[in-house]
């Protein structure tokens, strides 16, 4: 599923038009990628969270040629499961 059939979906469940449904889908986006860049987790219950982790720099290998090639520190977003979430797809 994409963002557009994410869309659809929702108007069919729901008495929004497709525009309101939209514009409610890139709030709700925007505020969890706002709040995950400060830091902060956003947990929505029984769906999962997200979170903002850092990944330690490592040595990597190039797949082609197998020279070892350094993978710098970084700041990755993180999402876990919610139980309920983990059951619905069981």
């Amino acid at each position: 599923m994409n963002k557009a059939q994410l869309i659809e979906a929702v108007v069919k469940t729901t008495k929004l038009t497709k525009v309101d449904a939209e514009n409610v889908l890139n709030s709700a986006l925007d505020a969890i990628k706002k709040s995950v860049k400060k830091g902060e987790d956003v947990t929505l219950i029984g769906f999962g969270t997200f979170t903002k982790t850092k990944r330690k720099a490592r040595i990597g290998r190039n797949p082609q040629t197998g020279k070892e090639i350094k993978i710098p520190a970084m700041t990755v977003p993180k999402f876990r499961p919610g139980r309920e979430f983990k059951d619905t797809v069981k």
